[in-house]
């Protein structure tokens, strides 16, 4: 069973994931701002992400494609609003396939006794657009984005 703790709470804009890895916070931080690093634990297994670009700077865009083994494309953007080695991301995240669904998410990571815990926070523009997120399958793709993370950690 996934350490992974997704909160969606009934009436609110946002989604909590939570998670303690036995890692240290630089170098999670550094899997986070690593474009070579990304592809492998961003996303289900069984989509195959290429970054497009990354740029993890106040200002900075980024953009990830991923790829089913059909050949369908998912796209996904957005710009870095903050990015505070090692403690904190700040961006916006926008899906491709559904426009104008722009969401802004927080990334802290937080040292535990030798382990960190990440907590990464998405604040949707309405309790609607979130509640969609959720019935597309967020908790799933997230908890196995982070399952990765902790595989890709302990490699």
């Amino acid at each position: 069973m996934s350490k992974t703790t997704f909160t969606a709470e009934p009436g609110k804009q946002e989604i909590v994931l939570t998670r303690t890895f036995n890692a240290p916070r630089e170098r999670i931080f550094a899997v986070f701002t690593d474009p070579q690093a990304i592809p492998n634990w961003w996303g289900p297994a069984w989509l195959t992400t290429t970054i497009d670009k990354f740029e993890p700077r106040q200002g900075g865009i980024w953009r990830f494609v991923q790829r089913d083994k059909q050949g369908n494309e998912y796209g996904f953007h957005g710009v870095h609003h903050e990015a505070t080695a090692p403690s904190r991301i700040v961006r916006t995240f926008e899906f491709e396939g559904m426009p104008g669904h722009v969401l802004l998410e927080t990334v802290t990571f937080e040292e535990v006794g030798g382990s960190t815990r990440v907590v990464a926070q998405s604040v949707f523009q309405s309790v609607e657009a979130r509640d969609g997120m959720v019935q597309s399958g967020a908790e799933a793709g997230a908890v196995e984005s982070w399952d990765r993370l902790e595989a890709l950690l302990s490699a």
